[in-house]
């Protein structure tokens, strides 16, 4: 039997056409792009006609996308290069972020209360995970030197309203960062309609490779360089760029930026086939995140007397690769702080699986799936019993 990928939102496949786009930057114009030869220019060439494709899909000027080697590296220079760019120029001592951020926002936004002693609020979230424009308003401060709030949730799939926080924080002359790692396998991102300040993306999710990301950033936003010793990337980003990654990203992103609307109508139908006969088919069972302003891609659950991480090996054991809430949390016995902070039981908490598709993911791919877990979520709750 075949095992059958079912967890796209930790990582996704890397398409042939990208790995075919890297391939002459590996061991043919390898050069460094800040040599001044041949083989240097080769390679800063390269670079600069992928900063360039890359900016345009994203409604950005080339100097203002950043590349960096991770989307956690985007958000974590974002957080602490602006929070401190900010202190410096206008004494804000203020951090606005969503409880409920990936943990490369939220340790970062902890390290710099405890640390560099920045005020950080937590923004109330709603039952699905979403945040509302009226919290966010409600909780800016005149020291506010950053928000942040993700595009999309990669525990639970829930969108945000990112356009109207970003209004939000633009008529008060905020900042406003969003990490939209999970979104850009399948939304259209420009930096203008979103209204954002700053932004993060890792090209694995939208198969691209592993080991490089990019954040853009305005034209005009102070960002202080947490990475220093060279003069790359605009002196915001010291080290030697990694060419042959940052051309399959740009490569990866203009795929799912052209095709995002066909993989979508592929995807979303075999989505809510899932959740609904799911939800049908097991018993004290829940969906988590919001019911329809989700991912296309995204289907999350809680099953109450389920041990999620049990539920995980035995679906492996089965030939099914799905994940409990994040990648990040694989292997921990404590329940989800998303689902804790969203007040789910201990009970149902630690029940949880995420399921997510991508575009190679078929009918008979979910059939299958369905077939089995049914059973696999009994096995469970009887040894957990």
């Amino acid at each position: 039997m075949n095992n059958i990928y079912l967890d796209y939102a930790a990582t996704t496949p890397v398409d042939e056409r990208v790995i075919t786009a890297m391939q002459p930057y590996f061991n043919i114009r390898f050069g460094n792009p800040s040599s001044l030869h041949q083989f240097g220019q080769q390679a800063e060439t390269a670079l600069d006609l992928s900063r360039r494709e890359m900016a345009g899909y994203l409604g950005a000027m080339p100097s203002e996308l950043i590349f960096t080697s991770s989307g956690s590296e985007s958000d974590n220079l974002a957080l602490r290069g602006t929070a401190f760019a900010s202190r410096e120029k206008t004494g804000a001592n203020h951090l606005l972020v969503s409880p409920i951020e990936h943990p490369a926002v939220l340790a970062t936004a902890r390290q710099l209360a405890d640390l560099h002693g920045f005020d950080v609020t937590y923004i109330p979230v709603d039952e699905f995970g979403m945040v509302s424009p009226t919290m966010v308003q409600t909780n800016l401060r005149d020291d506010t030197a950053l928000v942040s709030v993700m595009h999309a949730n990669n525990e639970i799939g829930t969108l945000n309203p990112i356009a109207e926080i970003g209004q939000l924080c633009r008529d008060r002359g905020i900042p406003f960062h969003s990490d939209a790692v999970q979104s850009a396998a399948h939304f259209p991102l420009d930096v203008n309609d979103l209204k954002v300040d700053l932004m993060a993306l890792g090209a694995h999710k939208f198969y691209g490779p592993k080991g490089v990301g990019a954040l853009y950033v305005r034209s005009g936003i102070d960002l202080i360089p947490m990475l220093t010793g060279g003069s790359q990337e605009l002196g915001l980003r010291a080290a030697t760029q990694n060419t042959p990654l940052i051309v399959g990203m740009a490569k990866a992103f203009k795929l799912v930026q052209v095709d995002h609307n066909a993989r979508t109508n592929h995807i979303r139908p075999l989505r809510d086939h899932l959740i609904n006969q799911v939800l049908s088919l097991i018993p004290s069972s829940q969906l988590t995140g919001h019911p329809e302003t989700r991912l296309p891609n995204h289907a999350s659950f809680v099953f109450e007397d389920a041990d999620g991480n049990l539920l995980i090996s035995v679906l492996d054991a089965a030939g099914f690769a799905c994940s409990s809430g994040s990648a990040c949390k694989t292997g921990d016995p404590e329940p989800s702080l998303l689902l804790t902070h969203l007040n789910y039981s201990l009970s149902w908490a630690m029940g949880s699986l995420r399921v997510t598709l991508g575009k190679d993911t078929t009918s008979d791919d979910i059939d299958a799936f369905l077939e089995i877990l049914p059973g696999c979520i009994q096995q469970v709750r009887e040894l957990k019993s």
